[in-house]
């Protein structure tokens, strides 16, 4: 029997608010993986909301106003996504409390939209939920009681321990609540799986079972090495000579990136090293209004990058700041991590030891360590770093880890084998 015949017309359903276009983050792994399926052969549907990260406003030109289905044809194999978006209520502002309001507000919107799947008797051979947030895995709970199927509980981000250990809500009692829910859908989940070694710990010790590693991955295709990094600094306003020093991703309060502005405020006097904070979020004002304050020339702000220059932008920077706060280290697992590496590039982290991220860029030496939150030795990682005669060889590294660990095509086939989409029989 052929490879696609042995699941060809196997139908799969993905649940959560985050989807394609979005251009990070869960939303964009989210699009990538159903699109994967769907020119696999697979039939798949998607129940999610309009597309809003990490701008945290509905992008144009979708509306945010009622319900939208949309149809995407793969004529190569005859194979359907069905695309179902649900209005929801996004904060501008995403507080504690507006961001709980927009949780509840996705499984409210959704459940209807589930509920109409379950009347029409739609069965899914797999359902998959995502979180953050947990919750919606109920949703997926609900359609498989009355339709079938199984269910795969896949963690992007342990939402409630980071909310809890920054102190983003007070009651604890809530907290206490808020982990029986998740533990229900942990015990009920046909699977579990996360993204990095760090999580699945965390998540094993709730849930005293298997969890599946399914990390995130990238397109190494579409992100690759590019040599002339001088004629790009020059493209987006920086010397061929320059120093640059990039934070691409999301900016929220558990990044610590104003760690970024104090070394660049001691370091104002060379005039060769630039700092580029880019994206989008919640905290990205306030850095923008301290870095004014102290008068730092040496730091740029810019928005989310396009994607057809998105490899360009990241293979312009001599080294990329992963920077978390200590108390959210082995929480997330940086997904911009993944197009990093996948250029070549050469990344300064900063993680406690014996965290996920710290293992992975010590074990495969691709790049720099040091302890979150000090910026004495940023400054001192940022200034020694062009007398590291290891330098190269990192970059290659980089390159090879990504095309050996995190290349799509490689992290999908072994999703099939896990879930039962696929025997090798």
């Amino acid at each position: 029997m052929d490879f696609k015949e042995q699941f060809n017309k196997k139908k799969i359903l993905l649940i959560s608010h985050n989807f394609s276009p979005e251009p990070t983050g869960i939303g964009k792994y989210n699009g990538e993986m159903m699109d994967w399926l769907a020119r696999s052969g697979f039939d798949c549907t998607v129940v999610t909301t309009y597309p809003y990260y990490p701008y945290w406003k509905v992008q144009s030109p979708y509306k945010n106003r009622w319900y939208k289905k949309e149809l995407v044809n793969y004529n190569q194999n005859a194979s359907l996504m069905t695309v179902y978006r649900c209005p929801s209520y996004v904060p501008s502002n995403p507080t504690g409390l507006k961001r709980m309001i927009q949780d509840l507000s996705f499984w409210s919107s959704m459940f209807w939209t589930i509920a109409k799947l379950i009347v029409k008797k739609n069965k899914f051979d797999l359902i998959i939920t995502v979180a953050p947030p947990f919750h919606l895995a109920y949703l997926g709970l609900m359609i498989r009681k009355y339709t079938g199927g199984k269910l795969l509980y896949h963690v992007q981000d342990l939402q409630i321990e980071a909310a809890q250990d920054l102190n983003m809500l007070s009651s604890n009692k809530l907290f206490e609540r808020l982990y029986k829910i998740e533990k229900k859908v942990l015990d009920k989940a046909d699977f579990v799986s996360s993204i990095s070694e760090g999580m699945i710990k965390k998540i094993t010790e709730k849930a005293q079972r298997e969890i599946q590693f399914f990390p995130n991955w990238v397109d190494t295709n579409r992100f690759f090495p590019i040599t002339d990094r001088g004629e790009l600094k020059t493209k987006w306003g920086f010397q061929a000579d320059d120093k640059v020093f990039l934070y691409s991703g999301a900016i929220g309060e558990k990044q610590g990136l104003e760690s970024i502005l104090y070394a660049a405020e001691k370091l104002i006097n060379n005039d060769k090293i630039k700092f580029v904070i880019c994206g989008s979020g919640p905290y990205k004002e306030k850095l923008i209004e301290m870095a004014n304050s102290a008068g730092l020339i040496n730091v740029s702000f810019l928005p989310v990058q396009e994607m057809d220059v998105f490899n360009e932008f990241l293979n312009m920077a001599d080294l990329h700041l992963i920077l978390q706060k200590s108390n959210a280290s082995d929480l997330v697992m940086p997904s911009k991590l993944t197009t990093i590496l996948a250029v070549g590039g050469v990344s300064l982290v900063t993680a406690p030891e014996g965290t996920s991220l710290y293992k992975t860029i010590d074990q495969y030496n691709l790049g720099y360590i040091i302890e979150p939150e000090n910026t004495e030795l940023l400054c001192k990682a940022i200034v020694e770093m062009k007398f590291d005669t290891d330098f190269e060889l990192k970059k290659q590294k980089s390159r090879e880890y990504a095309l050996k660990y995190l290349n799509i095509d490689n992290v999908m086939n072994e999703f099939l084998t896990k879930f039962a989409l696929i025997s090798h029989s």
